[in-house]
């Protein structure tokens, strides 16, 4: 008996990348080899900044804090031999800079060859390559997301026995950078997500692991900073209590500090203290480093105890105005004025500054001054490119590119965000993962909309295309 006639149909399936040509991957090999030795050229051996003075020398008494990240330490001491001081961990960062876009250039290259050469040219931006040039944790921070992000998109969507590791190595460089930057722990559970599943981007998966991956980068920090490494305790977040207890003082003209003032004190502190680039006024800066100098006295300390944290609590609560006026000044400082891009107080100093000797560096200053106060140096600006990047790919979030684009841009805004409550300076460096982020997600945005495109059309061919029909015997 013969049956009924049965439709067979196929599977959606998505646009396979093709196999990028040698020429295209020698290219973009080259092009990224050559930024790297450029890079080298102009930049070595990079520049001491204060900050990562602090961290270096922490290496010849092995003491560890938590005010610098101890892992920054851990990490220079190993390589520090490669080039002692400045130099090694500079080649660090430029060869994990390099091999990130690198990375993602040769992936660029599977869909299409032209838009891989111009991610090498990308990397070339001037905020991008130039900041390279300073020894900060920031720095170090965002490169290594961006080559944990980078290794992920090359094998999101190919099989064999690399996949797995990739992708453990590249948590593992999510999982430092929180580690660099404690702050990025909201930040980071786009980039776990985006490891975890790197074909798609599911905004409700990701919604519900966000606060588990938070607390869980907030743990990571308490267990390796206290539990296995024995830091000291520096108390880096009463800076943040000083420098807010100074904001609402100014903007409520009333002494929110634990301390009695003298009359000229209480008015510097209501007038002209208040700074809202950095919390430094209040700290090594004249006429106002009184405040750090009693908050630190040693017969009656009170920065580092719960006195300072109680008159915190005290003070947000009398004066949530003030509280908030000072929060949304020091963002607004941040995001949009032309800030600190460049340490080079010590370039006076050669004898001390080896980066005073390289010529070719040197040449790069007056361009920079030139750009310095562009919208390239705005984070506001790099803010609102990461909004419309990852707007732009949002339609294309089922696709390894669209996922990818998300996943870089999302973490840099939520990145740049958290300094609303917890920036105590409004250094462009710490806009820096932004930076990259948005290079980076530019063109696999731009590649996610085509792939949509062509799932959209294979669906639309699926739905017109004749039936296949078969009989079946009985």
């Amino acid at each position: 008996m013969q049956q009924p006639p049965v439709t067979i149909s196929e599977p959606l399936a998505r646009p396979q990348p093709a196999a990028a040509s040698t020429g295209a991957m020698l290219l973009v090999a080259l092009l990224s080899a050559a930024g790297f030795a450029l890079t080298v050229a102009f930049l070595f051996p990079g520049y001491l900044t204060d900050d990562a003075t602090y961290v270096h020398d922490f290496i010849q008494g092995w003491r560890l804090g938590d005010w610098q990240s101890p892992l920054m330490t851990i990490l220079w001491w190993l390589i520090d031999p490669v080039s002692p001081g400045s130099g090694s961990m500079f080649l660090l960062v430029a060869a994990m800079y390099w091999l990130g876009f690198g990375v993602l250039a040769a992936t660029v290259a599977r869909r299409s060859p032209t838009l891989a050469i111009t991610v090498p040219l990308l990397a070339l931006t001037p905020p991008a390559i130039m900041l390279l040039s300073m020894i900060w944790r920031d720095i170090l921070f965002a490169v290594t997301w961006l080559l944990a992000a980078a290794i992920v998109y090359a094998v999101a969507d190919r099989g064999g026995p690399w996949r797995g590791p990739v992708r453990v190595l590249a948590f593992l460089l999510v999982a430092f950078g929180v580690l660099l930057r404690p702050n990025s722990i909201f930040a980071a559970p786009l980039l776990f997500a985006y490891v975890a599943w790197p074909t798609r981007f599911a905004w409700k998966r990701t919604a519900l692991m966000f606060v588990p991956a938070a607390l869980a980068g907030y743990g990571l920090v308490h267990v390796v900073y206290y539990e296995i490494l024995h830091v000291k305790r520096e108390n880096p977040l009463h800076s943040l209590l000083v420098f807010d207890l100074g904001g609402i003082t100014h903007f409520s003209k009333e002494n929110q500090f634990p301390v009695s003032w003298s009359a000229d004190e209480t008015a510097l502190l209501t007038s002209r203290c208040y700074d809202p680039t950095h919390w430094d006024s209040y700290w090594t800066l004249d006429p106002c480093k009184f405040v750090m100098a009693r908050l630190e006295r040693p017969d009656d300390p009170i920065f580092g105890t719960p006195r300072l944290l109680q008159a915190w609590i005290h003070a947000v609560a009398a004066h949530p105005l003030a509280y908030l006026e000072h929060r949304a000044t020091f963002q607004w400082t941040f995001l949009v004025h032309a800030n600190l891009s460049l340490e080079l107080f010590k370039m006076i100093l050669p004898d001390e500054t080896p980066l005073a000797h390289n010529r070719l560096f040197l040449s790069l200053l007056p361009l920079h001054e030139a750009l310095k106060s562009s919208i390239l140096y705005r984070a506001g600006a790099w803010l609102i490119l990461a909004v419309a990047i990852g707007g732009w790919a949002w339609p294309a979030r089922a696709t390894p590119s669209g996922a990818f684009a998300l996943a870089v841009t999302g973490s840099a805004i939520f990145y740049v965000m958290t300094f609303t409550l917890l920036g105590v300076a409004a250094d462009f460096r710490y806009a820096y993962w932004c930076v990259l982020g948005s290079l980076a997600g530019l063109l696999p945005a731009l590649l996610a909309r085509r792939d949509q495109g062509a799932v959209s059309e294979i669906a639309a061919s699926k739905i017109i295309a004749p039936k296949i029909t078969a009989p079946l015997s009985a």
